[in-house]
């Protein structure tokens, strides 16, 4: 999440020069996992969503490592001398292997709310749960190799997308963040409820998912704005903020990524524990960990920011938006920044 945010990371990750380089990074790995998908079909049985997710984490490990070497623009030797075994390892298991199968939990998650349930039918939702985690890990490999270099080149990253501030945070202001969870807790449980009254397995699914997606998007919106202005309350500080900039971080980050981590929750529920149905019980602990989740990425994301605004100026709105949206637009940075648009979360969080 914190490529998507923090502005030094979002910056380096969409300048034009990267973005056509990374389309290249994304498009090769996705030919690559139709092909081991065609292979895996005739050698394993696809139809286990263990197996699925095997050869899903196992080729998003490969691709982990060769679109970070891409991005790296340097040797292996050098790479392995610079960067060590240590980031080496998360980066192979984490950004492949974990972020690999839950990708492919989301894409099955989300046909299945559709109608085209990986179980009944499990041909063609393989085949897009290897391909698109395989370019979804490509790509965020890549941005991260590519921040890598820029970093030892001299480059300042006040944070790096490894976790290592998170769970920093998470020790030493563990009595900041206790309300935001305990808020989580009571949002997310209270969204399980919201299903209730549909008799449609799918429909009552989606109906679970829409609420937590809301809710969990405003927590983490709420939670950034603590972590934003650590010496004014963030109720203050949502009353100064300009309505349209509210509006642009609940949908990007705050819903978006709160309805990937509850899709990915209901893809564990479905196809790794195989319970045939989603009950409230199920839907209230899921809906709880997202939203608890959700808050401190949200005031993590917050407190990076502040870092970032203290240390150096501040960008446009544009430049922050979601990144798959400026590729879309074809906006370079550089002609966002000639707008002399509204500043994002500005540091005296006022209203422009």
């Amino acid at each position: 999440m914190a490529l998507r945010v923090i502005p030094s990371l979002s910056l380096a990750a969409t300048e034009d020069a990267v973005r056509r380089q990374k389309r290249i990074v994304m498009f090769v790995p996705g030919l690559i996992a139709f092909g081991v998908y065609r292979l895996a079909k005739h050698l394993v049985p696809i139809a286990d969503p263990l197996v699925l997710l095997a050869v899903s984490s196992l080729t998003a490990m490969v691709t982990a490592l060769l679109s970070y070497r891409v991005g790296r623009a340097t040797s292996w030797s050098t790479v392995v001398r610079q960067d060590g075994l240590r980031l080496l390892g998360w980066l192979t298991g984490w950004i492949g292997a974990v972020y690999g199968m839950q990708l492919s939990l989301l894409v099955l998650t989300l046909l299945w709310i559709m109608h085209y349930s990986y179980l009944q039918h499990p041909d063609g939702p393989a085949m897009m749960a290897i391909i698109i985690s395989s370019t979804s890990v490509a790509r965020d490999a890549f941005e991260i190799g590519h921040v890598r270099k820029l970093s030892v080149s001299g480059r300042p990253f006040p944070t790096f997308p490894n976790g290592e501030q998170l769970r920093v945070l998470v020790q030493q202001r563990a009595w900041q963040l206790g309300p935001w969870v305990l808020t989580g807790l009571g949002v997310g449980a209270g969204a399980s409820l919201s299903g209730m009254a549909i008799a449609n397995e799918q429909g009552a699914a989606l109906a679970q998912l829409l609420t937590v997606t809301i809710l969990g998007g405003g927590l983490a919106l709420c939670s950034y704005l603590g972590g934003l202005y650590p010496t004014s309350a963030w109720l203050h500080s949502l009353r100064r903020t300009a309505p349209g900039e509210l509006l642009k971080y609940w949908w990007w980050p705050g819903m978006a990524f709160a309805s990937t981590y509850y899709l990915v929750a209901m893809g564990v529920l479905l196809f790794v524990v195989r319970q045939p149905t989603i009950t409230v019980a199920s839907a209230a602990v899921m809906g709880t960990m997202v939203a608890a989740m959700m808050a401190v990425y949200g005031y993590y994301l917050g407190t990076r920011r502040h870092v970032e605004d203290e240390q150096g100026p501040q960008l446009s709105s544009g430049m922050l938006r979601c990144p798959f949206v400026m590729g879309i637009l074809g906006k370079s940075v550089q002609a966002t920044d000639n707008t002399g648009g509204v500043l994002a979360f500005g540091k005296g969080g006022t209203k422009r």
